[in-house]
């Protein structure tokens, strides 16, 4: 197997952090933007499943965990939303 092709654990981390940096930079873009705020928080909800997952390793975890997680952060996000519309 060519070495260069197969995606080892530190090239999953890199394309990891590649996104994380391009979902920063659209964030950054949208930040001026009137009504862009369900956007920005998807995008900072998909940035943390992202780093629990890859980065904390959460997907080695007993299903709970991860479910309990999932449906922490969508409630959490969607106080933050209802918050900010009032």
């Amino acid at each position: 197997m060519n070495r260069f092709l197969s995606l080892t654990y530190n090239n999953k981390n890199t394309i990891s952090l590649i996104i994380l940096l391009m979902l920063t930079m659209i964030t950054a873009a949208l930040a001026g933007m009137k009504g862009a705020t369900l956007l920005i928080l998807l995008i900072a909800v998909i940035k943390f499943l992202l780093v629990a997952f890859q980065f904390m390793e959460l997907k080695k975890a007993h299903l709970f965990w991860k479910a309990a997680l999932s449906v922490l952060i969508l409630i959490i996000t969607g106080v933050i939303f209802v918050a900010t519309k009032v």
